[in-house]
């Protein structure tokens, strides 16, 4: 007879908590629109300003190094050098910021707006935790050797950020707006073509 009480206790128990989590509403719905214009602008300022070749070639590339090299100042040349080390780091430093703010937005909240399989979002953790390793050790190898101890590690960095950024940026895809069709293309509703 106690055997049964138990049972039924535990199963009204577990009844209560199915009824409750099916209940319940989606955390934080509201301001989620201004937290998806964030994620957008994040990723946006990672592609089209720290990410791009030119950029990283012009932080990680010899060739400043090499021309004030030529000028045969030992401070000129230290002095480049501590610069462009602050700028290196300075980079690597705004890539971690908004990979990790990305990251962020991505565990919270991209699942209520897309729907990715078990598989792609495994993926997508870790690609999140093998930049923020490969961030952390370029950080690390800038601060032991320099801006030049590992420009080609830098390069394949960049390159995984922005392969990590195309895949975020086709999850966030429904807030680019589409291009609208030129009018020239369109006809009216009795057949004839409307021009612009």
């Amino acid at each position: 007879m106690m055997q049964l009480v138990i049972f039924l206790a535990v199963g009204t128990g577990l009844l209560v908590l199915l009824l409750v989590a099916i209940r319940r509403q989606p955390s934080h719905a509201a301001g989620s629109a201004g937290e998806l214009v964030t994620a957008k602008r994040t990723l946006e300022s990672l592609q089209l300003g720290l990410l791009p070749a030119d950029l990283v070639e012009q932080v990680f590339g010899r060739q400043d190094f090499a021309y004030i090299s030529s000028i045969g100042s030992n401070e000129l040349t230290d002095l480049f050098m501590s610069e462009r080390k602050r700028l290196a780091l300075m980079w690597i430093g705004q890539i971690r910021k908004q990979v990790r703010a990305l990251k962020d937005f991505h565990v919270s909240r991209s699942r209520m707006f897309t729907h990715m399989s078990r598989w792609r979002e495994f993926s997508i953790a870790l690609d999140f935790a093998g930049l923020e390793i490969r961030c952390r050790v370029l950080q690390l190898l800038m601060r032991w050797r320099g801006p030049y101890a590992a420009p080609n590690f830098a390069r394949r960095t960049a390159t995984t950020a922005g392969r990590l950024c195309s895949v975020l940026d086709q999850s966030l895809a429904f807030l680019t707006p589409g291009t609208p069709a030129r009018l020239g293309s369109e006809s009216g509703a009795d057949g004839t073509t409307l021009i612009g």
